[in-house]
């Protein structure tokens, strides 16, 4: 219990004395996940638009197979960008594993099926006139798209910030494609994950007070989000 106390009170002057090492690990954390979430929103909500508004062949089967990537556990995502990235993958000229790139790769690859999920079912609760009325008062589809993206801003603001609490959070890949280099590719997870190994845990207790934090950050928005919408 003692050791506890004292490595939640090392904890606690790590985070406060602005310990470049720690807070490297967390800019590293935000600065990748962003990005994540910057490439991997767009298509997301194209991608959910078409299942949403779409009429063609394989439209079901498109929604079961992103249904079903939202279940994959992260480190599968990881192993199979490793395979693609590794020296005798088909990607492996690039030099891409163990770099920063590579891990945003991999969260964009599970921010898109959450987002694509999310934001499809919010589509599915906008009013379809919206898109009807705004083609027949002569918008043409980029205008049309707007307006409905409009409606949906509280269901995409929700989708946005449930998902970077996720891709920020998770481990598997990050590990997997980072290396969970010192000072370029660990982060928070992956940081936690190695300092609780070695035994060490006031920097794990103080990464894990930054994640709790912005969880409950991101969850309070959440619900001011959804409040919103609500109310609207």
């Amino acid at each position: 219990m003692s050791r506890l106390l004292e490595a939640s009170g090392h904890a606690l002057e790590l985070l406060f004395s602005g310990d470049f090492e720690l807070w490297l690990i967390v800019g590293i954390s935000f600065k990748t996940s962003l990005l994540a979430m910057v490439f991997a929103t767009p298509p997301a909500i194209l991608a959910a638009f078409a299942l949403a508004y779409g009429n063609f062949a394989g439209r079901r089967f498109l929604i079961t197979v992103f249904s079903t990537l939202l279940s994959a556990p992260a480190v599968v995502v990881g192993l199979t960008l490793y395979l693609l990235l590794s020296r005798q993958g088909p990607l492996g000229d690039l030099r891409l594993l163990f770099t920063q790139t590579a891990m945003v790769l991999g969260q964009i690859a599970l921010a898109v099926p959450i987002l694509v999920v999310m934001m499809h079912a919010s589509l599915q609760g906008v009013d379809r006139r919206v898109w009807e009325t705004a083609r027949m008062l002569g918008a043409g589809h980029l205008r049309a798209f707007l307006t409905v993206l409009l409606e949906l801003r509280f269901g995409l603001m929700a989708a946005l910030l449930a998902t970077f609490g996720r891709i920020i959070a998770e481990v598997g890949a990050s590990m997997m494609l980072g290396g969970n280099i010192l000072h370029y590719t660990r982060n928070i997870p992956t940081a936690i994950a190695l300092e609780t190994s070695k035994g060490e845990f006031a920097q794990g207790i103080a990464l894990g007070i930054v994640l709790l934090t912005l969880s409950f950050t991101l969850n309070l928005l959440l619900h001011y989000v959804q409040g919103k919408g609500q109310v609207g």
